[in-house]
């Protein structure tokens, strides 16, 4: 089978040098300077994008603080939903398009990349239900002078916002920080990581289209040090999103310390899946495979830390070898192939050197665990499953962001427990049982943000998500994002 045939909405997108977005207007970066966006299956030049500087960061978070004190702060919260209404439909109607250039970019199967373009969609819509319903309230004070008082709240936009969005989900992250960016009056400088910059330019090609206002939203297309930093520590950004790894999560928080920026962190993870005895075996084992090959591994949520009963261990690892096996790797434009290449050289380079620190430090290779033979190109690593019983190898407790699994066994649930618990990480954990009692009794005692019973991954806009421990701070989605978007004052009217 060959891959699919490209759009000429896409050529045409490609055929054209991507420049920034500011204050409403098309731009080329303030120094001219511009870097190259590569296909990571074919390692060939998609399109070059403008490359922006400081000079250009202050531009942005000028137009920025223009469009929160100007037009966006008098729209009505009615309009503002109607306008995100409008932007749901435009990304729905190219979602082709944008599902096109996330393969091209990041290198997942474009199946995979059409459910990420539906999806983004679908979260613009629930924070389009929400301007309309965030509100203050009245609270029966008792003040000691005994005097009569009215208190209320009112809930206001925070200002500002600077968000920063990773390469694994290059459209979900950005709608992620966008929605509650829209749905609360507050603006936006949106700085995509530089390896996917497309489908966040792309993005914001049909939010100007949607109406919505010059300066709301602004695109920095730039490199961390270049561009990001300079965002982060900006004096007139009143807060950071940043979804990533938790050591750049870390200079985020030293950043944000000048002015005291609000920050909400999405950072990594080393996540457990414990299959328990009673557990479906084929149905455990698949749910396995597909919460740590999924999108390469490149996922924060990855399932990387796969505990099985001793009992069961064998059969586990068999069935798991074979869905490890059984997995096309390919160019993710070919409808035929199931895996598609890591983001990039650099990468490859990281999880290919796990691999070779994780045999040499004892943990035994079951299968995987090299480069694709048939493969000369592209940035390919084959779905690896290791097997560690001492559980002290890096492949074990360190996040490799790759197709990589360590399995370990276990037998008392106590030290289970405490077995998964002994992470620096707390995003996300799961566990495969029969039995419910059990499986809401672990539940309760996993330290992670999100606790999957008999099934993976599973997200949705009115249901928070985010991390214990170094994985972050605050929840990204659902009403307890609206929180880390809004200030609430308390207003007190003396009536006597």
């Amino acid at each position: 089978m060959r891959d699919i045939e490209l759009l000429p909405a896409v050529r045409e997108f490609l055929a054209t040098p991507r420049r920034l977005f500011i204050g409403g207007s098309w731009q080329d970066a303030a120094l001219g300077q511009t870097f190259a966006v590569e296909n990571p299956a074919t390692e060939q030049v998609l399109c070059e994008v403008a490359e922006a500087s400081e000079t250009d960061v202050n531009a942005a978070v000028a137009a920025a603080r223009a469009a929160f004190e100007g037009p966006w702060r008098r729209e009505t919260p009615a309009r503002r939903g109607l306008l995100m209404m409008r932007l749901a439909d435009l990304m729905e109607a190219h979602a082709e398009e944008l599902a096109q250039l996330i393969t091209l970019e990041n290198g997942k199967p474009i199946a995979n990349a059409r459910g990420e373009a539906a999806s983004a969609a679908s979260i613009i819509r629930y924070f389009a239900g929400w301007p309309t319903k965030i509100e203050g309230s009245t609270v029966p004070v008792s003040p000691a002078s005994g005097a009569p008082m009215l208190n209320y709240t009112l809930r206001e936009p925070v200002g500002v916002c600077a968000l920063i969005v990773p390469w694994n989900f290059p459209l979900t992250m950005c709608v992620w920080k966008l929605g509650p960016v829209l749905a609360t009056g507050c603006t936006a400088v949106l700085k995509p990581a530089e390896q996917t910059p497309l489908v966040a330019v792309r993005l914001v090609q049909l939010i100007e289209q949607a109406g919505i206002p010059a300066g709301v939203v602004n695109l920095l297309t730039g490199f961390g040090a270049r561009t990001g930093a300079p965002l982060a520590q900006h004096a007139d950004v009143d807060k950071i999103a940043f979804t990533g790894s938790t050591q750049v999560g870390r200079l985020i928080a030293q950043a944000a310390t000048g002015n005291m920026k609000k920050v909400s962190l999405e950072l990594g993870g080393k996540s457990p899946n414990i299959i328990l005895p009673d557990a479906d075996i084929a149905r455990a084992a698949k749910g396995a495979a597909d919460g740590i090959f999924y999108n390469q591994g490149q996922v924060c949520t990855a399932a990387s830390r796969l505990y099985v009963h001793e009992s069961v261990l064998d059969q586990v690892l068999a069935e798991l070898r074979r869905h490890a096996t059984s997995y096309v790797l390919g160019s993710g434009l070919n409808p035929a192939n199931s895996m598609g290449p890591l983001v990039s050289g650099r990468q490859l380079g990281t999880v290919s050197g796990y691999l070779q620190r994780g045999q040499a430090e004892g943990a035994e290779l079951i299968c995987g665990g090299k480069r694709p033979e048939h493969l000369d190109q592209g940035h390919f690593i084959e779905p690896t499953v290791f097997l560690d019983r001492a559980e002290n190898a890096c492949v074990a407790r360190e996040e490799i962001f790759g197709p990589v699994v360590t399995v370990m066994s276990w037998s008392d649930t106590d030290e289970l427990v405490s077995r998964a618990n002994d992470s620096p990480f707390g995003l996300a954990a799961g566990l495969w049982t029969r039995d419910l009692r059990a499986a809401h009794r672990l539940a309760a005692e996993l330290k992670a943000g999100s606790v999957w019973i008999n099934c993976w991954n599973v997200v949705d806009p009115a249901s928070p998500f985010g991390g214990y421990k170094q994985s972050g701070w605050g929840r990204e989605m659902s009403k307890h994002v609206i929180d880390a978007y809004t200030e609430t004052k308390s207003v007190f009217v003396d009536l006597a």
